[in-house]
């Protein structure tokens, strides 16, 4: 199950949450809502395949100018912007998915204008950011599709509202991020950066909302307020239904270790070059293979802190390319841990620690 539009020479990304692998283990175990998701999310990409050939775009439009945070009810249909419910500055609808969602979209956009990043929106230019929730039935998933972000209910026993999670939506609006700076291609390792740094934005702006930092860097004088609560870099723990409690979808300090059960399968993430998956399977491993890019930040993060880290990964970003391979992005990440350090934005060991958390992957 692919992952992907291709649309004349270029790869038009479509960027679920849940692996496909994932959903297909589901599916053999007798999931029956696994198996819904799988045919509503083919159902939806051949749909807008069809309509990228005919006009370019996705049918919704996504308004530009005032970074304004639009919630949408799709009324478990899989149609988008189907009925505004909540908008900018608008009071609670009492509809958790609808206020989580609106809360977290909001969280991610104050991130993004924090000086750590400094972004006016995904795109820099006040891109409206826009959310459905209630999408398809026990739709289990949650997608970026180049436009907005949409979030599926979960069927209540293997995985709960997605809309609940400040993970799940930070994970997709970074795709988002990602998308307008270095826009990578989405297979192979190109696609795993892109799963990766948008794994990157969902950790630090959960722990930036929640005022947690990295463990070695919690007694330092960091930008972050004073933070004693420790990040538990876990990737979609929020969203685990009772089936499932304590487990996650990834975890960024020990790849590998998030799942193990009879229902997701095992956590195939390596977190090591060595064990680098080389299979066709999940667009030539865009989620697995991101374990390792994500243990290399995890491992600078918890030296020089979540907000230096973040800093270092995201200037880095801006100087990458769509078919950018993990040697190529590391270049750029030591490159920009030098040229911070020099201006004083980051420690002066930092790109020591950086060239030493890559070495531990196998990447330096």
């Amino acid at each position: 199950m692919n992952n992907f539009t291709k649309v004349g020479s270029d790869y038009e990304c479509f960027s679920t949450f849940i692996p496909p692998y994932v959903l297909d283990n589901m599916a053999k175990a007798g999931i029956e809502e696994a198996k819904s998701t799988i045919l509503q999310s083919q159902f939806f990409r051949e749909t807008r395949a069809e309509n990228s050939k005919k006009m370019g775009l996705l049918a919704a439009t996504v308004p530009k100018g005032k970074a304004d945070v639009q919630v949408y009810d799709s009324e478990n249909t899989t149609v988008f912007q189907k009925k505004l419910v909540r908008g900018q500055d608008d009071p609670k609808t009492n509809d958790p998915a609808v206020d989580n969602a609106y809360d977290h979209v909001n969280d991610d956009r104050d991130f993004l204008k924090d000086e750590i990043i400094g972004l006016n929106s995904l795109d820099n230019n006040g891109m409206n950011l826009i959310c459905n929730v209630h999408f398809g039935k026990k739709y289990n998933n949650a997608f970026w599709d180049g436009k907005q972000i949409t979030l599926g209910d979960g069927d209540g026993v293997i995985f709960t509202n997605f809309a609940k999670s400040l993970d799940v939506v930070a994970h997709e609006l970074g795709h988002g991020v990602v998308q307008f700076t270095a826009n990578f291609e989405y297979h192979h390792q190109p696609g795993a950066l892109h799963e990766h740094f948008a794994d990157v934005f969902g950790t630090v702006v959960t722990q930036w909302v929640e005022k947690k930092t990295a463990e070695k860097a919690a007694g330092k004088e960091i930008e972050w307020l004073q933070i004693t609560k420790k990040a538990d870099w876990l990737i979609g723990d929020e969203i685990m239904g009772p089936e499932l409690y304590g487990e996650a979808l990834r975890c960024m300090s020990e790849p590998g270790a998030a799942y193990d059960n009879n229902i997701l399968g095992k956590d195939p993430q390596p977190a090591h070059m060595k064990n680098i998956y080389t299979g066709p399977g999940d667009n030539g491993g865009v989620h697995i293979n991101s374990g390792i890019m994500n243990k290399a930040f995890y491992l600078t993060a918890i030296e020089i802190g979540t907000d230096q880290a973040s800093r270092i990964w995201y200037n880095a970003l801006r100087n990458l390319w769509p078919t950018a391979i993990f040697k190529e992005a590391v270049g750029e990440i030591i490159k920009a841990a030098r040229l911070l350090a020099k201006d004083n934005k980051v420690d002066k060991e930092a790109t020591q620690r950086v060239r030493t958390a890559f070495r531990e992957v196998g990447l330096f």
